[in-house]
């Protein structure tokens, strides 16, 4: 990458980043936000759900305007609306009014992800793809890790309305840098962005000026043309991918605190190194790409899952937290060489489409996130944490015999 790509990328990770931060940082801040609102810690719950489910679900809506009306236009727009709407979830006077601001910023936050990867493939080219995906996606899910062992600490300091909008702040400064980008919607059919410093790929030109409308009807058979049609693989992998990795990771912080006896603090800070690890794997995921594949990477990123697990069953077995420190790097490692690995592949299947099917990448991620933490509560209902981290380690060993055979050689 140039370093006027690099640039862009390491500006739209920063949304990401906002974006993910924006979500995670609220788990550790139940406690607190229940006791202000006079309201069981167990109701607060549902402020967590309020945000993901249209994170997951318009992804690829939000992907496919994307395309009709441009990438970047829409990318201001949905990051003044994330900044706007998190500021009001600081005035929230109840939890009824809450929960509605969650939903209207999980709206706004939707788009981010998939408009930022479709971006990013538009502006780099196809052999700097995985590297820009991996480093793109490394910076966003950085928030994630990190935002879970802040967001405690802020909200100790200064509360959780001040948090809030601690947070919108972030989201107004991510608006500011994507502003600056605004040129990218001069960008001809070309794919040029300056003959004296990059080019990228023609087939992800922003500002083509032959978008295609945004019409339902056609967002629906286009999306249904994608996730039946030959890259159906793909998908089933992402779906795979959430359940797996996303419902470990969910039940990672009960399962320190209950079984390993750390505070939420404590647990919070374990976890950054989940994001730290997501940093890291997506700034060597182009490396591994080079030398292995990209099956080769989603290859590392399985393994790198089933040893998370196993780690995880040693700190369940001798009660120590030492051994879920390491695994929960290996997790993030895990995760971020396999989900951009994905969204790279997907590009490749409607390229006049790519925010619709990297959108619908996300989709089956969070989606699965979602039932793979029900499937994970049945798992510890039934056999405790050390069922959970078997069943995980399993799944993860048939996913890449899985992904090994149907998954499209690259």
């Amino acid at each position: 990458m140039t370093p006027t790509q690099k640039k862009i990328v390491v500006t739209l990770g920063f949304c990401g980043l906002v974006s993910a931060a924006d979500n995670w940082f609220v788990s550790p801040a139940l406690p607190a936000i229940a006791q202000t609102l006079a309201i069981a810690p167990a109701a607060a719950t549902i402020i967590l759900t309020a945000y993901l489910t249209p994170y997951g679900l318009l992804q690829p809506v939000c992907g496919a305007i994307g395309d009709a009306v441009g990438r970047v236009r829409l990318l201001c727009i949905i990051v003044a609306g994330l900044a706007a709407s998190t500021v009001l979830c600081a005035a929230a006077p109840t939890l009824e009014a809450l929960v509605v601001a969650r939903i209207v910023t999980g709206c706004f936050a939707a788009g981010i992800i998939s408009v930022n990867q479709s971006l990013v493939g538009g502006v780099v080219s196809e052999e700097d793809r995985q590297g820009a995906v991996g480093l793109l996606m490394g910076i966003t899910f950085t928030g994630q890790g990190l935002s879970a062992g802040l967001g405690g600490l802020i909200c100790d300091l200064v509360g959780w309305r001040a948090a809030f909008i601690c947070f919108g702040v972030l989201g107004a400064a991510a608006w500011l840098g994507v502003r600056r980008l605004r040129y990218l919607d001069e960008m001809d059919g070309t794919g040029t962005v300056d003959a004296a410093d990059a080019s990228v790929s023609a087939a992800g030109a922003i500002g083509s000026a032959e978008r295609e409308p945004f019409r339902p009807t056609a967002f629906l058979r286009h999306a249904a043309q994608i996730l039946f049609g030959p890259g159906r693989a793909i998908y089933f992998v992402a779906f795979t991918t959430g359940i797996i990795f996303l419902g470990v990771y969910g039940f990672m912080g009960t399962f320190l605190a209950e079984r390993c006896g750390l505070s939420a603090t404590q647990a919070g800070l374990l976890m950054m190194f989940y994001g730290l690890a997501c940093l890291a794997g997506g700034s060597i995921s182009g490396r591994i790409g080079e030398a292995r594949g990209q099956r080769g990477v989603i290859a590392v990123g399985e393994t790198s899952g089933v040893i998370a697990t196993a780690l995880l069953a040693a700190s369940t077995i001798t009660g120590s937290w030492m051994p879920a420190l390491p695994a929960a790097a290996c997790l993030g490692l895990g995760y971020i060489l396999v989900q951009p690995t994905l969204v790279s592949f997907s590009m490749d299947i409607d390229p006049s489409h790519t925010g619709l099917c990297t959108g619908l990448i996300g989709l089956g991620v969070f989606a699965g996130g979602g039932i793979g933490s029900s499937l994970g509560g049945l798992a510890i209902a039934g056999g405790g944490y050390l069922a959970l981290w078997t069943i995980a380690g399993v799944a993860l060993v048939a996913q890449a015999i899985a992904g090994a055979r149907f998954l499209p050689r690259k």
